[in-house]
């Protein structure tokens, strides 16, 4: 527990038998569109505060009343990487900088655990909760188009058109992770470079080694979310059947399954994505950014496909100068019939 400053907030974790604050907290904010299931079913948020796998920080005042939420999720206790969400700054607190402050207080929590860093998906319908992750150190590496089903509605956001909307993808930095090779396509080496860099990772570009032989056949998970109404393909070995691979998937989950959008990653850790991922092109898979993926070896390009969804510049708001550059890159990746 911390006592901040003069004004008598207080921060702290939540117990698990107090899971029915996040409950709450997000219903204040959304009712009951939000889109993450699990937040509205007491014996789920229960078990993963319980075993670790969900870590559940608060601004309160001095009388206990909520303020503030965030929460870390991880896919198994000791992950090295965090996924931070469920932020909710109630109305009545709006204009007092608690959400950095009590993402800043979760960040200490998981720098001191030795947590390499901490990545989320941020709403790109408005620059506030934008503003409050760069505020705190965090910088954007992509940008996922369409990803917020219609159905979500944002107190925060009220006004804004019900149709999809996109994310900024953040990363925050807790402490070095290792150094490792990246195997990114050659024409998108500046751009992944650049993020690397302003992220202060430890990857560093590379070229496949001389000889290098592609697996005869890929190797991937398909996940389907339907309260999103989207897919997220995980490739753990490209292999020279890539291509037809995801074309076959990608056919079936849009015509078949009837999904907006298929997103796909390839591990940059392996030399095989610098050698097939440009292939994907004339699928209309276009670029996304570069994330973290517990299912794969370290981090992951994301590749983007969208269905009956048209994007423009203007649907989408950043908050800083790299932010814009990056949506400008994304945007200019997009096959033609996906842009207006």
């Amino acid at each position: 527990m911390l006592l901040d400053g003069d004004d008598g907030i207080v921060f702290r974790r939540l117990g698990p038998e107090e899971g029915s604050v996040l409950t709450s907290a997000i219903v204040a904010a959304y009712g009951s569109t939000y889109d993450v299931r699990w937040v509205y079913d007491a014996d789920e948020v229960r078990a993963r505060l319980t075993d670790g796998r969900y870590v559940s920080v608060v601004a309160e005042t001095a009388a206990g009343e909520l303020l503030c939420h965030m929460g870390m999720s991880t896919a198994a206790a000791g992950d090295a990487v965090g996924h931070a969400g469920q932020a909710v700054t109630l109305a009545a607190a709006r204009g007092q900088h608690l959400f950095t402050r009590t993402k800043r207080y979760l960040m200490d929590w998981a720098r001191d655990r030795g947590l390499a860093g901490m990545y989320s998906e941020v709403t790109a319908a408005h620059p506030y909760s934008q503003r409050a992750n760069l505020a705190v150190g965090a910088k954007e590496t992509g940008f996922l188009l369409g990803w917020i089903p219609a159905s979500v509605a944002n107190d925060a956001a009220a006004g804004a058109p019900r149709r999809r909307q996109s994310a900024a993808f953040f990363y925050a930095k807790l402490n070095d992770g290792h150094d490792r090779p990246v195997y990114a396509p050659a024409r998108h080496h500046e751009v992944i470079g650049r993020t690397l860099e302003l992220c202060a990772l430890r990857g560093a570009l590379a070229d496949p080694p001389a000889g290098y032989t592609l697996a005869e056949r890929t190797e991937l998970r398909v996940d389907v979310n339907h309260d999103h109404n989207l897919a997220l393909i995980t490739v753990t070995v490209p292999g020279a059947d890539l291509e037809e691979v995801v074309r076959a998937r990608r056919r079936r989950l849009f015509h078949h399954d009837r999904l907006d959008a298929v997103y796909l990653d390839l591990p940059l850790v392996s030399p095989g994505t610098a050698l097939v991922a440009d292939h994907l092109e004339a699928l209309g898979v276009s670029y996304s950014g570069i994330f973290p993926n517990h299912r794969a070896d370290g981090d992951v390009l994301r590749m983007q496909s969208l269905h009956r969804i048209r994007i423009t510049a203007d649907d989408v708001v950043v908050a800083s100068d790299h932010g814009r550059e990056l949506l400008d890159y994304v945007l200019a990746d997009l096959p033609a019939a996906a842009t207006g």
